[in-house]
């Protein structure tokens, strides 16, 4: 226990949320079912031997019929656990299973965590390589030095998988990323500046390993451990690894070396480095100050002497935090991918170069939604990636994996290399793979699509991503100064004038045309010339209603707050014309096995049969924008005709209504969800059904029950919404909801920015 009443707090959190609801941060779970005889047959004995006997003739085939190709171990013998130093391997348990999270989070990449009590180098190497069978690839985790090399180096010669110990190379590879960035800001160069290194041990080693690949020269480099200098001639507490930096001379202390530093690469203790030391560096001075959790030198102090001085700590408190996990689930990931049987210095410089150049691309709204209230703009307080930057898997992992193939150690070549980003991106952007085509084709038009709440800092990411992965114009409706503002605050490098346009509903030029247009379209049904001009100053949906009406922009998208059905109200007033009315809103909810649609979750509280015959027909249309061939089920309390109820008996009306003209797409009712969703009990209850399969379309009776599944769906079942899709306004108009994310927004975008007419 603790005297300080806010650690013992974080103390007692901890250990309830390492207890809670079970015990540690793990579990295995079984990925085939086990329901029956036959699956037990097939799981174990006798149709395992069948699995067996083919990996026995090809040991490749383990891959395909075992998890072993995205399977890594996290071996330790709790040496040098960080900030606990040699605790043991039970007690580093919790520590490993932290990492095996991190893995799975970041990469999707499975883990067993292997704690061993042995602390002869040799011995555990000969452990480890006998785990082979087993693993993928091996991560070595809190070894000490000198033996984490030792282990290391005897693991590579003899196993044919990658292994790679983190605490060396991880830290290496983000160090490598925040340097070529912070040297981008100082505008100097690697072959020219003068490093000053404390601490000897596996990292920092490691680091100045790749700061030598990445240019430094040999003799810039100075390492200061607790016996001062490394020089040659010097004995005491020597190890090849820090021999291989000796300098000339003898023996000096830290003050005597930093003299005209460029870079302070700190990874030993707190207040190492003096504020006296930090004025005898160079012009604007680099320090990575990288102890944990009191570094060698506070940020404030550093700035106290050198305002400028660019910094980073290991530590989340404050800016440019060093962290292993921006590398090491994405550099296995790569390496896993294309059947790696080594990590070589070519993959770990792609793994540098990739993170470092997703610092200088514009921060994705994923990221900021995860770290709300920081300036995540590339410069001295940003000079890597955050660890939630959901980008890294894509960028870092098929950098990795195109290094792999290039130098020769990839057993599994990729043969599309644009395909493997996207499926990486896919797999964290739920929605990435699903919306591909629309994006597409919504390529193959440029549109401008308007935003009726331009001053959202969602809207605003939004339009960002817009200009980066479309070719359309976005149009914001809000004040330019608060747009301005909010852009500079979420560091994004978009004009207005230059990237999109604004509309300002306090003085925009305009507001004469507007108000009259509204007014003309409204005049018989009690909207007064006073109403008119009042609406036009500030309903932002109307405004942007008026605009597609009037052919400024081809699209509108609002609802980010507000109530659905007032948006609806007003897109009604001036859209639907031309044969165009509000049919429904179908949701598409991407889950873990697919995605599915549910409608009609906003526009008709109780559809008449006529009104979900529109639904099914407008669903089957957007739902092949997609992609996919719609498999539509209209879903009632009655199945198949078995009870007069009220929402049946409309079901059964509508399937008449389809069922009088010949369509184009599979539909079946009435019926319930989980005949819908499951084939077997279908085929039970309705043998003669006209589709097989499951449904992906599920079209209910009332608003109330499809937008309860779609909640329960989002909320429950992880599921991610991509719109509400307003349906029977020819793409003119779509209305979101509040919870929408700035991807969302993007998602909706690109819909609105495909013409309709492809599908139709």
């Amino acid at each position: 226990m603790t005297g300080d009443p806010k650690q013992e707090a974080l103390r007692q959190a901890a250990l309830y949320y390492h207890a809670n609801p079970k015990p540690g941060k793990l579990e295995i779970r079984a990925t085939k079912p086990l329901a029956n005889g036959r699956d037990l047959a097939l799981a174990y004995s006798p149709g395992v031997a069948e699995a067996c006997l083919e990996i026995k003739a090809d040991p490749k085939t383990a891959r395909d019929y075992t998890s072993r190709g995205n399977l890594v171990a996290v071996v330790t013998n709790g040496s040098a656990v960080l900030g606990l130093g040699n605790i043991g391997g039970l007690a580093s348990k919790p520590v490993m299973e932290g990492k095996a999270v991190l893995f799975k989070k970041f990469a999707n990449i499975d883990c067993f965590d292997i704690e061993l009590n042995e602390n002869d180098p040799e011995k555990l190497a000969d452990i480890v390589c006998a785990l082979e069978p087993t693993f993928g690839a091996i991560n070595l985790e809190d070894i000490k030095a000198p033996d984490c090399f030792i282990v290391e180096d005897i693991c590579r010669q003899r196993m044919n998988i990658p292994v790679f110990h983190d605490d060396q190379h991880g830290t290496a590879i983000v160090v490598g990323a925040a340097a070529t960035n912070a040297l981008r800001v100082a505008k100097k160069s690697f072959e020219d500046i003068k490093i000053v290194s404390t601490g000897g041990g596996a990292a920092g080693i490691a680091c100045l390993n790749m700061l030598l690949k990445l240019g430094v020269q040999r003799q810039n480099v100075f390492l200061v451990d607790i016996e001062g200098l490394v020089h040659e001639g010097r004995e005491k507490d020597m190890t090849p690894q820090k021999a291989a930096y000796a300098q000339p001379g003898g023996p000096r202390t830290l003050d005597d070396v930093i003299d005209g530093a460029d870079l302070f690469l700190g990874l030993s203790g707190p207040g190492v480095l003096k504020p006296d030391m930090v004025k005898k560096m160079a012009k604007r001075p680099i320090i990575f100050a990288l102890a944990n959790p009191t570094p060698e030198i506070m940020p404030d102090l550093a700035r106290e002497v050198v305002p400028d001085a660019i910094i980073a700590t290991g530590r989340s408190d404050f800016p440019n935090q060093v962290n292993n996990v921006l590398c090491f689930p994405f550099i296995f990931r790569g390496a896993l991918d294309v059947g790696a049987t080594t990590i070589n210095d070519e993959m770990k410089i792609a793994c540098v170069e990739g993170i470092a150049a997703l610092a200088r691309a514009t921060t994705s709204a994923e990221a900021a939604a995860a770290y709300q209230g920081e300036q995540l703009t590339f410069g001295a307080d940003y000079l890597i990636p955050k660890p939630f930057d959901p980008r890294l898997m894509g960028v870092v992992a098929s950098a990795v994996a195109g290094a792999a193939m290039e130098t020769g150690v990839a057993e599994r070549p990729l043969e599309d290399m644009k395909a493997y980003k996207a499926k990486l991106d896919g797999s964290v952007f739920k929605s990435a793979l699903l919306m591909r085509p629309v994006f597409e084709a919504a390529a193959t038009a440029q549109r401008k699509i308007v935003f009726a709440e331009g001053e959202d800092e969602r809207v605003l990411r939004a339009a960002n991503a817009m200009l980066e992965s479309t070719t359309d114009k976005p149009v914001l409706i809000g004040r330019p100064d608060v747009i301005e503002a909010r852009i500079e605050r979420a560091g994004l490098a978009i004009h207005a004038g230059v990237d999109f346009d604004v509309v300002n509903p306090e003085n925009d030029p305009r507001y004469r045309d507007y108000w009259q247009t509204y007014h003309s379209l409204m005049d018989r049904n009690g909207v007064t010339p006073d109403l008119a001009r009042a609406v036009m100053r500030t309903n932002t949906t109307a405004i942007g209603a008026v605009m597609v009406h009037r052919g400024e922009a081809d699209s509108l998208i609002c609802g980010t707050f507000g109530q659905y059905l007032w948006h609806l109200n007003y897109i009604t007033q001036i859209l639907a014309t031309d044969g165009l009315h509000p049919v429904g809103a179908l949701s598409l909810m991407i889950l873990e096995d697919g995605p599915m649609f549910v409608a009609d979750t906003q526009v008709h509280p109780e559809p008449s049969p006529h009104q979900i015959a529109e639904v099914v027909i407008a669903a089957a249309r957007h739902v092949r924008r997609f992609g996919l061939a719609p498999k539509i089920a209209l879903c009632s309390h009655s199945q198949f005709g078995n009870l007069d109820c009220e929402t049946g008996r409309r079901m059964r009306a509508a399937i008449d209504i389809l069922d009088s003209e010949p369509r184009n797409f599979e539909y079946e009712g009435e019926m319930h969800a989980d005949s819908a969703l499951d084939p077997d009990l279908r085929e039970r209850i309705m043998p003669n059904a006209r589709f097989q399969g499951p449904a992906n379309v599920l079209i209910f009776a009332n608003t109330d029950a499809a937008s309860g599944v779609r909640n329960i769906l989002k909320l429950k079942a992880g599921g991610l919404e991509v719109g509400p899709i307003l349906m029977g306004m020819g793409n003119r108009a779509h209305i979101v909801t509040p919870s929408i994310t700035a991807r969302g927004l993007l998602n909706m975008s690109a819909l609105a920015g495909t013409p309709v007419s492809l599908y139709s």
